[in-house]
C-alpha cells in the first residue's frame, strides 16, 4: 500500500518525507488556504520535495473552466495528478486531462457507482471518503470493500482506490486488508502508526541492559 500524506504544511511534509514512507501528497484548497500562500506556489514546492504524485484540485465547477485550471496545474510539475469532483463536468474534465496523459484523482466518491465512472473516464486514482461516511451513519469500509471487488473483476481499469478522510490507525490497516493501492492520512495518523506501548516497553528495557554491559558500540 502507498502512503500520501494530506495536508499543505511544508515542514510536516519534508519531515515525513524524510522517512522515506511518504509516496505522494494529496491537498485541496481548503489545507492550502490555512498556509496563508499563494496556492500555486504551495503546489509547485510540494512537488519539488516529494517526487511522487501530488494531487492539486481544481476550483470550478463547469467542464470549461476546470479543464483549463486542469492543464494549468499539470504544467507545474510532471508529478501532478489534477483532482477533479466526481461529477459529470468533472468526469469530462478527467477524461480529457487523462486522454492527454495527466494524471487525475477523482476526488469525494460516496459509492460503487461513482467508483466506476471514474475508472471508465480514465482516473489514475478515484478518493472514497471513508470518514464522512461513518460520520453519517454509513459503514465507509464496506465502501472500500466493493470498489475493490468491482475493479478485480475489469483488468483494463488502471484505477488506484485512494482511501480518503482517514480518522485513524485502524482505517488503515482495514483497507491494506482490502487491498486498497493508497491511503491519504493527516501527518498525525500517520505517526501514530509508529506506536505501540509494548514497543516502547521493550525498548526501555533493551536499553536499561545495555547500560549496564558499561560496553559502547563507537
Amino acid at each position: 500500500m502507498k502512503f500520501f500524506v494530506d495536508t499543505a504544511e511544508i515542514s510536516e511534509i519534508r519531515e515525513l518525507a524524510a522517512t522515506g514512507l511518504v509516496d505522494g501528497v494529496t491537498t485541496n484548497p481548503s489545507l492550502i488556504a490555512k498556509s496563508g500562500r499563494k496556492f500555486l506556489d504551495v503546489v509547485a514546492e510540494i512537488c519539488s520535495v516529494v517526487p511522487g504524485p501530488v494531487s492539486a484540485e481544481v476550483v470550478s465547477n463547469d467542464f470549461e473552466t476546470m479543464l483549463k485550471e486542469g492543464k494549468k496545474l499539470a504544467a507545474i510539475a510532471k508529478n501532478i495528478a489534477v483532482k477533479v469532483p466526481l461529477t459529470v463536468d468533472g468526469l469530462k474534465t478527467c477524461k480529457a486531462l487523462a486522454d492527454a496523459g495527466t494524471m487525475v484523482n477523482v476526488t469525494l466518491c460516496f459509492s460503487p457507482a461513482q467508483a466506476i465512472l471514474a475508472a471508465k473516464a480514465g482516473a489514475a486514482f478515484v478518493s472514497p471518503f471513508v470518514g464522512r461516511l461513518d460520520d453519517v451513519g454509513t459503514d465507509g469500509m464496506q465502501l472500500i470493500a466493493d470498489i475493490c471487488q468491482i475493479y478485480a473483476q475489469y483488468p483494463t481499469f488502471r484505477t488506484e482506490v485512494l482511501v480518503a478522510s482517514v480518522r485513524g490507525p485502524m482505517h488503515i490497516v482495514e483497507a491494506a486488508k482490502l487491498g486498497a493501492h493508497v491511503a491519504t492520512m493527516p501527518p498525525s495518523v500517520l505517526k501514530q502508526l509508529f506506536g505501540h506501548p509494548l514497543t516502547d516497553k521493550g525498548l526501555a528495557q533493551f536499553n536499561a541492559d545495555w547500560k549496564k554491559t558499561g560496553q559502547s558500540l563507537l
